[in-house]
């Protein structure tokens, strides 16, 4: 499954004019594209101060705070930017004792020609999780995360008609996609999801999730600290629903004894998870896995057969 085309093309040019139209005093910073990815582009605002020779902040300006610009690249994700710098703030003080989430410091409006709003956010250093399986940290910091995340959603939270929803109303795209695109062991995948979609539904009140909880959305250390886990980015799937939807990061994140670490750490901190919400979950993993497998990305597919085999061997 090939990345959406952009809709908008997003240059250093353009972010430059934008922070100078409205937030001119970060339009001196050093811009550098760092993602370009299925929704959004994501540019890093190095230190303040006018670049010097190399990209430098000249001698003598005072650095500012890493920061990035989180801009959609197509309309479908405009209203997933709404929705981050609308509930993110509240998500932010439900999770700050835990790991920090990229909450907006600043709104843009569409302007110069770009037609969505924008946000300008905190850079975190480290890497994305991402092929690396998480270690025994992320693990406890994750699950401490979800513990703190999944509480009762207030009425209006955004709805997401793909996650958190149940499972049963997935099963066709689910099976179209296992018939027809070439995912690793699919007839028995197809054998996992209809065993966790036949699993009763979520019976509890709606919980905040973030709904797109895979390993290059979990932001970890560099060198020694690469088991500490510095954030959670990327909401523009949050919703309110069925918790399971963020525990398939279990076998999307974590190899065979993290994981099993951090479901007892999940499941020891809500007493309201069953084996069938479990069940669920593995299901949401066949689901995210299977998705990650036709990407047009190589680092996605190898996160994706390693969770299928979990998923399958486990």
């Amino acid at each position: 499954m090939p990345t959406p085309r952009a809709e908008v093309d997003v240059d250093e040019a353009l972010v430059r004019a934008l922070l100078a139209d409205q937030h001119p005093d970060l339009a001196d910073r050093t811009l550098t594209v760092v993602a370009n990815g299925w929704d959004n582009v994501l540019v890093r605002l190095g230190p303040g101060g006018t670049p010097g020779p190399g990209g430098a902040p000249a001698p003598g300006d005072a650095p500012g705070p890493d920061l990035a610009v989180r801009l959609p690249r197509r309309a479908a994700a405009a209203v997933l930017v709404e929705h981050e710098q609308r509930w993110l703030p509240e998500i932010a003080r439900l999770v700050a004792d835990v790991v920090p989430v990229p909450a907006p410091l600043r709104t843009g409006r569409p302007a110069l020609g770009f037609p969505w709003s924008w946000s300008v956010v905190p850079w975190f250093p480290g890497a994305a999780v991402g092929e690396r399986a998480g270690g025994p940290g992320v693990a406890a910091a994750l699950a401490a995360f979800l513990a703190a995340l999944h509480v009762p959603a207030p009425a209006d939270a955004p709805v997401n008609p793909v996650r958190a929803v149940p499972l049963h109303t997935r099963t066709a795209a689910v099976t179209e996609r296992l018939a027809t695109h070439p995912v690793p062991r699919a007839a028995d995948l197809a054998t996992a999801w209809r065993r966790a979609a036949d699993l009763p539904a979520w019976a509890g009140p709606p919980v905040w999730v973030h709904g797109d909880l895979h390993p290059f959305n979990l932001v970890a250390g560099d060198g020694a600290s690469a088991d500490r886990l510095v954030a959670v980015v990327d909401f523009g799937d949050v919703t309110a629903g069925d918790p399971a939807v963020d525990l398939a990061t279990a076998w999307l994140t974590f190899g065979r004894e993290a994981r099993a670490d951090f479901r007892r750490r999940v499941t020891a901190q809500d007493g309201s998870l069953d084996p069938q919400t479990w069940g669920r979950a593995r299901g949401w993993a066949v689901s995210i896995a299977s998705a990650l497998a036709v990407s047009d990305e190589p680092s996605f597919r190898a996160v994706a057969r390693r969770a299928i085999d979990a998923v399958l061997d486990d």
